[in-house]
């Protein structure tokens, strides 16, 4: 039993609800009258329901996401209908912004906008008193880490999750930056959490063998003095296993930091660096400033001097782009070699003053989650659709880590985008699918590919594609290749354990 219930759909159960256990950890002397449950997104809202009114709660808190609000939609929505008397509370960034334009907000009883650590617990006190806010909206103010106000909630990660689930951290919050398709654009000014009460939270989290820490700061190398007590911290823990994702400015890698970052085996780094776009012009549209000799220098030092896995990401569909420019921006950040390009398709946002844009640039976005851009005046829908089949082959052969050598054949020696637009365009129509396409019938495909379509030799084709096949720990050939290779050495499998599977493939360590 539990007055309050605090809950969400995750998009998967590997992911743990941060936002919620910091809801929990600044509930006061309430937090003995209330209970976390998480759920995922594949699960039914009225199996969810039933689960959730099993501890007979007065008041349910939901974290409402973009991945998430279809089915919490549902949840609300039948919750209201069951056991009306339940008062239900929304939180969340989805709910964060445009509230009147929403069913959800219609059927709950209260939103909280913004950050709602210390506003959630107000509330819940109010109510549990027999009090009726006035404003069904309430807008949160900005908590401030540096007077302590706001409780860290790391303890609240259980064992189970520390053994099965991603481990989110943060450092600080915010961005001093607006580019105009972000949230966090809107997010200021930066906040961090004083180190003096972050790092001990984090030897805690390490005592109870957590290996892997994922940095939700959308900065973390902004403060040059923060970041180096972070990465030095933890580089005095080093282990087997241990596995740091940080999001990173791209054009900010002093040489404090460059130090650090050198020390640190191969794999047990990975940055996520939001490129976003190479074309200036439409970088000024947007308002997005990012010096691009910068960013350049950066990943080449990354990917010569360091072991550390870059995930970068650029957007296709941005006001002012045509497929030329985002195709030249691409290429760009191929010879930089970064062992993962996510293309992203632009998403507007709630709250997000990319709108602006709309009339000039015939932006046309889906009125459902998670809001893509179906079309622009520059790229037509037919041609974004192909940018998104684009987008999801090259996550399945390139940044998947299996066709780390092969995957150049694609283009040869020309541009790397023309060259796997081609192909992408190729495997639709041969798999007629962009999912659910099992690893060796795409390893055949690719192999059809190079050696019919491009008349690549086969017997070079077979080597390289042998090669990546088993730089992913695998020992038998497939079909296609057995009169073509020989058998794999004999001996131990080969294993990196700073890494997960994915980035170890790129290492050729798995």
């Amino acid at each position: 039993m539990a007055d309050i219930v605090l809950t969400t759909l995750n998009a998967k159960y590997i992911h743990a609800a941060f936002g919620l256990r910091y809801l929990m950890a600044n509930l006061g002397e309430l937090h003995h009258r209330a209970c976390l449950l998480e759920f995922d997104i594949n699960q039914r809202p009225v199996d969810v329901l039933e689960m959730i009114l099993a501890h007979e709660p007065r008041i349910v808190g939901i974290g409402v996401y973009i991945w998430n609000v279809a089915q919490a939609t549902q949840l609300v929505s039948d919750l209201k209908r069951v056991r009306p008397d339940v008062i239900v509370v929304l939180g969340g960034p989805e709910v964060s912004y445009e509230t009147d334009e929403q069913e959800i907000c219609r059927v709950a009883d209260y939103v909280i906008t913004g950050e709602a650590d210390l506003a959630f617990g107000e509330l819940c006190a109010k109510l549990l008193a027999g009090e009726k806010p006035l404003m069904k909206v309430i807008g949160a103010g900005l908590p401030e880490f540096a007077r302590s106000a706001v409780a860290l909630p790391y303890h609240l990660y259980s064992e189970q999750d520390a053994a099965n689930r991603v481990i989110y951290v943060e450092a600080s919050r915010g961005c001093p930056f607006k580019c105009e398709f972000c949230l966090s654009s809107l997010d200021v000014p930066v906040r961090n959490v004083p180190l003096d009460a972050f790092l001990p939270a984090m030897q805690g989290l390490l005592d109870r063998g957590v290996t892997q820490f994922k940095f939700v700061d959308r900065t973390f190398n902004l403060n040059v003095t923060i970041g180096k007590a972070i990465l030095g911290f933890f580089l005095e823990r080093m282990r087997p296993g241990l596995f740091l994702h940080f999001e990173m400015i791209p054009d900010r890698l002093p040489e404090p930091l460059r130090d650090l970052i050198r020390q640190f085996p191969a794999g047990a780094l990975q940055f996520e660096v939001g490129i976003q776009t190479f074309n200036d012009d439409i970088a000024t549209l947007i308002s997005r400033r990012q010096d691009n000799e910068k960013v350049a220098e950066n990943l080449r030092w990354l990917r010569d001097e360091t072991g550390v896995h870059v995930h970068a990401d650029l957007i296709a569909g941005l006001p002012g782009e045509d497929l030329e420019s985002f195709g030249q921006g691409f290429d760009r950040l191929v010879e930089m070699r970064p062992q993962e390009i996510q293309v992203g398709i632009l998403k507007r946002l709630r709250g997000t003053p990319i709108v602006r844009h709309d009339e000039t640039w015939g932006m046309v976005y889906s009125p459902t989650p998670p809001y893509e851009v179906l079309r622009t005046r520059l790229i037509d829908f037919e041609t974004m659709q192909k940018v998104r089949r684009f987008s999801r082959y090259w996550d399945l052969v390139a940044n998947s880590g299996n066709f780390v050598d092969t995957t150049p054949r694609v283009w040869a020696e020309g541009s790397a985008f023309a060259g796997f637009w081609r192909w992408s365009d190729w495997i639709h129509v041969r798999a007629g699918r962009t999912h659910g396409i099992a690893l060796n019938r795409l390893a055949e495909l690719l192999f059809e590919y190079l050696t019919r379509e491009l008349g690549q030799d086969r017997t070079e084709v077979a080597e390289t594609m042998w090669r990546d096949w088993q730089r992913g720990g695998r020992r038998e050939r497939p079909e296609f290749l057995k009169e073509l290779v020989g058998p794999a050495p004999r001996g131990p499998r080969l294993e990196h354990p700073a890494s997960p599977a994915r980035q170890a493939r790129h290492l050729g360590t798995v």
